[in-house]
């Protein structure tokens, strides 16, 4: 009897770790499928937005950006900011599959540090946004915008979120393709995300940008796939 006892509460003990793995699994590739596609909504409000002309480079190009289009730009902000939060265990449940790779650990630590500045960029553009509906001394609005982002206590922001989104990204993306541990055309499309963006970024309109983060979502569903999937003989996934 107390052997059986014994016996069932091993058996407890070894199911609770293996249920918590699989919750974490789960959620992980839940996080690989959803985060992409927030950036995909910010980068698609925002070419729809421009499609006649218009950038936020400046306060007072911003100001009339939201102003022009506020519900678009809310959405593309929301939708930013949850993919900042996504991106976090996204990243963690990838480098949890690629846990040998060096370069994923490097690139995906810059993504993370990236976008956590983004989301910081994003949260200031719902100042900007309530400035455009209230409506008022436009000018003074665009002067202290332009201030805000020009103030050196954070202007490192943007650089870090340049790097980890550009730089990070790439690294990133190489680490997994290293690894083996994911398909080889899902870190590919993962890493064709940079490329395109700066691409984009010469050429206007922010199609290619739109391009390359539905292709990287594509990629982090590949991923996604992989964490899901039981890892192969020889430790690779098919």
């Amino acid at each position: 009897m107390m052997a059986a006892i014994q016996e069932a509460a091993s058996a407890q003990r070894v199911a609770q770790p293996e249920s918590g793995q699989r919750l974490r699994r789960v959620g992980g590739a839940l996080a690989l499928v959803l985060a992409p596609w927030g950036f995909v909504i910010t980068n698609a409000t925002y070419a729809w937005m421009i499609r006649n002309g218009g950038s936020d480079e400046t306060g007072a190009d911003a100001l009339s950006l939201a102003a022009a289009g506020p519900d678009l730009l809310r959405l593309g902000i929301v939708a930013g900011m949850i993919a900042c939060l996504l991106i976090i265990p996204a990243v963690l449940t990838a480098l949890r599959l690629a846990r040998q790779s060096r370069l994923a650990f490097v690139g995906g630590s810059l993504m993370i540090a990236g976008y956590v500045c983004y989301f910081g960029v994003l949260l200031s553009n719902m100042i900007i946004l309530a400035m455009a509906e209230r409506g008022g001394p436009i000018a003074d609005y665009a002067a202290v915008i332009d201030a805000s982002q020009a103030d050196l206590s954070t202007v490192w922001v943007f650089p870090i979120f340049i790097v980890g989104n550009l730089l990070g990204t790439v690294l990133f993306a190489i680490g997994l393709l290293r690894s083996r541990m994911v398909p080889v055309w899902a870190a590919i499309l993962i890493m064709v995300w940079p490329p395109l963006h700066v691409a984009g970024l010469f050429l206007g309109g922010e199609v290619l940008e739109v391009l390359g983060a539905v292709l990287q979502a594509i990629g982090f569903a590949g991923v996604a796939a992989a964490v899901l999937r039981p890892i192969q003989p020889g430790g690779s996934v098919g």
